[in-house]
């Protein structure tokens, strides 16, 4: 035998089998090589060992392990020569070099350093969930977790790109099946193995950034606008009595309701701090005033933060912790006061505000307490989304925030439930890390972090759809975190309430056609009145072949308008706030439909569609109320319903360098695309947002 450990260079994708002993990494080689048509390379140390143990009972000992490499490494090399595009080994020299390892206290260097070496596109980590099968040259089965440690060890410190499997062998080889056919699609597209095994832990399937970076190379098609929504032309306008109207007829139905209120409320309020986080890395109060720095900055923000200091909700409790931490507070200069009020603020050793979910911090000055957002949606969630005394919040968060967001509903859920009589259930889900997108730079090439990982940041408010999904309710009122008001609740509940009574009286009127559809009791006679419905109460425009179906035809095509999910869109007058709007789209097959459209999907350069987006009389202020069940009282597939062509290329900061980075079809615009749409204008008072900081000093924040 040719005395020689290295591998014969190849175009062929090979796979490592790799596990302790009794694993499944034969079974596996071979039915991957049955699947593929291709080879596997045995393990050489069976048959040398098996031999040895026939002639004499000779068991595996030190001097065994470069014989038993060298064998493996020319078997694996023949093999090599007839495979077609994959081979797989049943094993390999990292293999033998832990073993050696193992059971004799040291690996030879010529072996350590050629298992090293040696590449394979991916290893199977072969996990202990089978069987011990017991033969001849095998050792024993006791402490297989503590050998699969070591294996596994092993792949993490020669840094070889790995996944493990587990199951069964019917499911074992369908999950490495679907792996390698994806690792081919990657080797491609010049994606080594290692970004392959990075994206693949991270969840995303591989689909998806195939799918990213084609379209950070060609763009997203913008919006087709053909006119702003306004009043009588896609937005319902109701009178106050009409509101009042509807809110009853809502309140009368909603204890055979399942109701539910969902709150997004993912990430921290970096963004309402961003002029002060930029104050602070910027000004140096041994060289400049803060006047100064205002002045060199024409930042007015920091002007208005600074005059109206008092006013904000937290002001009495940092200015009582600035005289804990500065005893001379006293004495220093206003300028000195206001750099230490900021520092205090957003410092991680005090308050922190930056860094924290919105949803936690005071927004509200009551005269006997602060408030935070968590109460308010916990207050107006008690005065609309209730049915039997009972009431439903869900919140979505990050991970990382979720125990500061229990742990302030375990103070004030049961001050809310006592002062209400209403019994409220709180759930929480993550934005899941599948519906992230991977970090381009300029020229569409991955970026990469500090230890040269790829960089990935979440998809936007867009994958809260699957999030939305998952949830049991007839009734799904939706608010953003940070859209609460001081006052007036009484009114905000009138409103939501309201676009919940259009909801259920559009949705009963959807229900009983397609009961009526299914038992086979609609007549030609009535789909005149059917299209009617469409086009004046949905908004709906049927293709001008419509008149040429036959009835069938024509009863299949309401059907399939009408079976969809509902939602009603409250629309507050446009005063110049940035965001999206309602507006009058064409799609690509020519469909024309009420979508709401952000500035960012508008063709900017092209004068008309600006001309028609400076039109827009209203603006969208994430108020919905929606029905995500059919008919037969069945959930909808949500995911059905987006439109993926609707996402957005949007620019962020990693480590100070501007990336590209894919943002899904958000949640109220193209995830949302393809259900039944009702605009509904509602009162200014329904939208009190805080973007920055200094929202908290608009009237509706403001005690009265």
């Amino acid at each position: 035998m040719e005395k020689n450990l290295r591998q014969q260079k190849t175009a062929i994708i090979k796979i490592a089998l790799f596990g302790p002993e009794s694993t499944g990494k034969t079974t596996l080689a071979k039915q991957l090589a049955a699947y593929y048509v291709t080879e596997w390379v045995p393990e050489f140390a069976r048959d040398y060992l098996q031999e040895k143990w026939e002639e004499n009972q000779h068991i595996c000992v030190a001097e065994d392990m470069m014989p038993i490499a060298y064998g493996q490494v020319a078997l694996e090399n023949k093999k090599l020569d007839s495979a077609k595009k994959y081979l797989f080994s049943d094993t390999n020299l990292m293999v033998t070099k832990v073993f050696s390892e193992m059971y004799y206290g040291f690996c030879d260097p010529l072996l350590n350093e050629a298992a090293l070496e040696h590449h394979y596109d991916l290893f199977f980590l072969t996990d202990i969930d089978v069987p011990w099968e017991k033969d001849d040259i095998r050792d024993t089965s006791d402490g297989r977790e503590t050998v699969f440690s070591v294996f596994k060890q092993s792949l993490i410190d020669a840094k070889k790109p790995f996944i493990t499997l587990s199951g069964n062998k019917e499911s074992r080889l369908a999950k490495a099946t679907a792996i390698i056919d994806n690792l081919s699609i990657a080797k491609q597209h010049g994606i080594s193995s290692a970004d392959f095994v990075q994206i693949y832990n991270h969840g995303i399937p591989f689909d998806k950034i195939v799918s990213q970076l084609e379209i950070f190379k060609n763009g997203i098609a913008k919006a087709s606008l053909i006119s702003p929504a306004t009043i009588n032309n896609g937005i319902l306008s109701l009178s106050e009595a009409e509101f009042e109207e509807k809110s009853r007829f809502f309140d009368l139905q909603k204890e055979k309701l399942k109701l539910k209120k969902f709150v997004p409320a993912s990430g921290a309020a970096s963004r309402m701090f961003k002029f002060l986080t930029a104050f602070l890395k910027d000004f140096d109060i041994q060289k400049e005033t803060i006047n100064a720095y205002i002045n060199r900055k024409k930042d007015s923000n920091l002007s208005i933060f600074i005059v109206a200091l008092d006013k904000f909700p937290f002001f009495e409790s940092i200015d009582k912790k600035l005289r804990e931490i500065y005893p001379d507070f006293e004495t220093l200069d206003r300028d000195y006061k206001n750099y230490y009020f900021i520092k205090t603020l957003l410092s991680p050793d005090y308050y922190d505000f930056a860094n924290k979910p919105k949803a936690v911090l005071p927004f509200h000055q009551y005269k006997t307490h602060i408030a935070n957002p968590i109460e308010e949606h916990l207050n107006e969630c008690v005065h609309y989304a209730t049915a039997n005394q009972v009431s439903n919040l869900h919140f979505t968060v990050s991970e990382a925030h979720q125990n500061l967001f229990e742990n302030e509903v375990d103070v004030l859920k049961e001050k809310v439930e006592k002062l209400s009589g209403t019994e409220i259930n709180i759930s929480y889900s993550y934005q899941n890390k599948s519906t992230d997108s991977i970090c381009v730079d300029e020229k569409n090439i991955p970026v990469r972090d500090k230890n040269n990982n790829l960089v990935f940041r979440p998809g936007g408010h867009g994958a809260l759809i699957e999030n939305l999904k998952e949830l049991d309710s007839d009734i799904i009122f939706i608010k953003n975190i940070d859209n609460v008001i001081q006052n007036h609740i009484d009114k905000i509940a009138l409103y939501k309430k309201a676009l919940a009574g259009v909801l259920l009286e559009v949705q009963q009127q959807v229900f009983s056609y397609l009961n009526a559809i299914e038992k086979q009791e609609i007549k030609e006679k009535n789909i005149e009145e059917i299209v009617a419905f469409l086009m004046h109460k949905l908004n709906i425009e049927l293709n001008s072949d419509f008149n040429k179906f036959t009835v069938e035809n024509k009863i299949n095509k309401i059907k399939e308008l009408l079976d969809r999910p509902v939602r009603v869109c409250g629309m507050v007058k446009n005063e110049g706030e940035p965001g999206g709007g309602p507006f009058w789209v064409r799609n690509a097959k020519g469909s024309v439909s009420l979508q709401i459209v952000e500035t960012s999907q508008v063709d900017l350069s092209n004068k008309k569609q600006q001309d028609i987006l400076a039109e827009a009389t209203h603006f969208n202020p994430v108020d919905l109320v929606c029905g995500i069940k059919n008919y037969k009282n069945e959930k909808f597939d949500l995911l059905q319903f987006v439109d993926q062509k609707a996402g957005f290329i949007v620019e962020k900061t990693v480590d100070g360098e501007i990336v590209k980075s894919y943002e899904l079809p958000g949640l109220w615009n193209g995830a949302m695309a393809n259900w039944l749409t009702i605009f509904v204008a509602v009162p200014l008072i329904t939208f009190n947002p805080v973007k920055t900081v200094n929202d908290l000093l608009k009237a509706a924040h403001q005690p009265q």
